[in-house]
């Protein structure tokens, strides 16, 4: 099969100091890409960032915000300042707080869209111009189960996730033409410190990892350019292990 190389394209990941994004970032980083990434921890993206140039790759560490922005230009900005375009953009910075609605905050609620939605979009536009210019690009997406399935405790965080997947779709219609590959992946339970996986730990080999997670992505990206995966859910085998 004719697949698509990553060698020296360059991609931002969004939340990308630990668990989810640290992994595509490196797993893009040993598929010969360079890295912008970022996150609100500088102490994080820079370990990230040291990582990546000792698998012999460029990187940059920018600390943002994506509910900010001002931050979200700034980290466009200078990705192509140091590596002229941007080729992929994976949207993984999110949060989740988990509350009955009688007892959610509203700045709980808030920050969540905040982040988990308005962030994607306004980084998804960041992006579009370079993207559209060069007629080709990535925008990869970490959405959640909790997209498609109600979950008690959980109405503020699956709402921004539902609301990520439509918006997904949408954008893949919009710029689709400009040869524009929009994947939404939608991973279920996975071994990160996200949620309360580390209170109830499971046998190895049961619950997907972070490592796992971003092997589905660079396969997605890796498909030949006339074939877009737009969609990919991803769960345990057998969550009983």
């Amino acid at each position: 099969m004719d697949t698509f190389s990553l060698n020296n394209k360059v991609a931002i990941v969004t939340g990308a100091g630990r668990g989810i994004g640290r992994a595509i970032a490196l797993a893009l980083a040993q598929n010969g890409a360079d890295v912008c990434v970022a996150a609100r921890s500088q102490k994080e993206i820079d370990a990230v960032a040291s990582d990546i140039e000792r698998l012999g790759r460029n990187a940059i560490a920018v600390r943002a915000d994506v509910s900010l922005e001002s931050e979200i230009n700034r980290m466009v900005s200078s990705a192509v300042q140091k590596f002229g375009t941007v080729d992929i953009l994976v949207n993984n910075a999110g949060i989740g707080h988990f509350a009955k609605v009688a007892e959610m905050t509203t700045e709980d609620f808030d920050s969540m869209w905040a982040v988990n939605m308005r962030g994607v979009f306004l980084c998804s536009r960041a992006v579009l111009p370079y993207m559209i210019k060069q007629n080709s690009g990535d925008i990869v997406n970490i959405a959640s189960l909790a997209g498609r399935n109600a979950i008690v405790a959980g109405a503020g965080y699956c709402a921004t996730k539902w609301a990520l997947i439509g918006f997904s779709r949408s954008l893949m219609l919009e710029v689709r033409e400009n040869n524009i590959r929009v994947i939404t992946l939608c991973p279920g339970s996975v071994e990160t410190a996200f949620g309360d996986h580390e209170k109830t730990p499971r046998s190895p080999g049961v619950i997907p990892t972070a490592k796992d997670v971003a092997q589905v992505a660079i396969n997605t990206l890796l498909m030949p350019r006339h074939v877009m995966v737009s969609e990919v859910d991803i769960r345990p085998t057998n969550p009983k292990g």
